[in-house]
């Protein structure tokens, strides 16, 4: 054990000052090498960051895994008692221990710009939906305690409804009418953040808590756009549960809100209570399958440019070399060891070539000009550099160093030495 560490070490110090005494030429020939481990690590995590901002993506329209979804509805054309749902849902939260659960009402509010009052679509959701839907914001925060408990309602708003005000500062907590309609005025509301757009919205939208959606329509009926739980199930209730019991969490909400909602006789009065999943990753299939396939393979082909290239300077440097190895065959040098210092040269160097690569990569990838043009805004959690990618890379290096050395190792083997000498 200890001759053959020692000479593992001793080849590796042998192909090191080979590769200083030619380093010239090792350097010429390592160029490649260093840019296709460069941009193989670089696609990797690259790839990374765009299934990331992928995943966000789906996250924000669908929610994250698992996230299940409540409604109820009549059959039979009957109002479901909102009061009844509400507590239902709260009692569901409290007896299974889930901390991120979220009414969400579609509705509209009548909002006045100086372009005259316009409807804006509105979501009346609960704190933990901004958490549940990874909601970005430009400016201000999402909502808090303190507005929740807060006698105004506080509203959320797009871009767009944010520049028809007039891009006010948040902090001199700018205000709007809701519901002011034919001279009468509305509940005035505070803006404590807004969120950015996609390029295909073009008009104003806001959320705001659906407890002080309901309080300010119970208040206020007449100006109320819609009312915000009525009957047939306009109000939509998620949680957001670990992945592992959903199955078994589908099943019990469902059976808690229909017995909930039975009739004093025992039946459902036609009432239907659906419980299921949004989320990407509901089918269990690898939504990113095709982009990880097709990242793959752009790295596999940088890798095979790289070793074709190196394989090929490898066997005309040991072409220029057979009087050296001649010399070494005539000074008792065995075919084993010929063999061996020729490819360990090789290895040594794509390996040293390799860790430059990786280090180039981490530094363009990592670099926030970079996650910017990739991210396109879509990414609020950046991963940090993929160590699986770091650690590719140095075995891609390896393994080019390998092949590219095993070829011309062969052919310094069969070099005879009286023709080395005379060569």
């Amino acid at each position: 054990m200890k001759r053959a560490f020692t000479s593992l070490v001793g080849a590796v110090v042998e192909a090191w000052q080979e590769l200083r005494v030619h380093r010239t030429r090792v350097l010429l020939s390592l160029i490649g090498v260093a840019v296709a481990v460069c941009s193989l690590t670089t696609v990797v995590a690259l790839g990374g960051i765009v299934q990331q901002a992928n995943q966000e993506l789906s996250e924000r329209q669908s929610g994250r895994p698992a996230s299940l979804f409540v409604s109820a509805f009549s059959n039979q054309g009957t109002a479901i008692d909102s009061a009844t749902m509400d507590a239902t849902w709260a009692e569901t939260l409290a007896r299974y221990d889930i901390t991120y659960g979220s009414r969400v009402l579609q509705t509209a509010q009548a909002v006045p710009f100086t372009t005259g009052v316009v409807d804006v679509q509105t979501q009346a959701v609960d704190q933990p939906y901004g958490e549940m839907h990874r909601v970005r914001l430009t400016e201000g925060e999402w909502f808090t305690d303190d507005d929740a408990a807060g006698l105004a309602p506080a509203l959320v708003v797009n871009q767009i409804f944010w520049e028809r005000l007039g891009s006010p500062e948040l902090r001199t907590h700018p205000t709007v009418e809701l519901g002011a309609q034919g001279g009468r005025p509305g509940t005035t509301a505070v803006i404590v953040g807004v969120y950015p757009v996609s390029s295909y919205e073009t008009e104003p939208a806001m959320f705001m808590l659906a407890d002080q959606l309901s309080a300010m329509t119970a208040a206020r009926p007449s100006v109320a756009v819609q009312d915000p739980y009525g009957g047939g199930g306009s109000t939509q209730y998620e949680m957001w549960v670990p992945p592992a019991i959903s199955e078994q969490l589908m099943e019990v909400v469902k059976r808690d809100f229909t017995s909930a909602l039975a009739t004093p006789g025992g039946g459902t009065g036609g009432v239907q209570v659906d419980v299921y999943r949004q989320d990407y990753a509901q089918y269990g299939d690898d939504p990113f399958l095709v982009t990880k396939l097709v990242v793959g393979g752009i790295a596999v082909l940088v890798l095979l440019l790289g070793a074709l290239g190196l394989v090929n300077i490898a066997l005309v440097t040991v072409k220029q070399r057979v009087r050296e190895i001649g010399i070494r065959r005539s000074f008792g040098a065995t075919a084993g060891r010929v063999f061996f210092s020729v490819m360990m040269e090789s290895v040594v160097a794509t390996i040293a070539a390799g860790a430059v690569g990786v280090i180039a990569s981490v530094l363009l990838v990592q670099n926030p000009w970079t996650m910017d043009l990739i991210g396109q805004g879509l990414v609020s959690d950046f991963p940090p550099f993929p160590a699986e990618a770091a650690v590719l890379g140095l075995v891609a290096a390896t393994a080019v160093g390998a092949l590219a050395g095993l070829l011309p190792a062969l052919v310094a083997v069969r070099v005879k030495v009286i023709d080395a000498i005379r060569y």
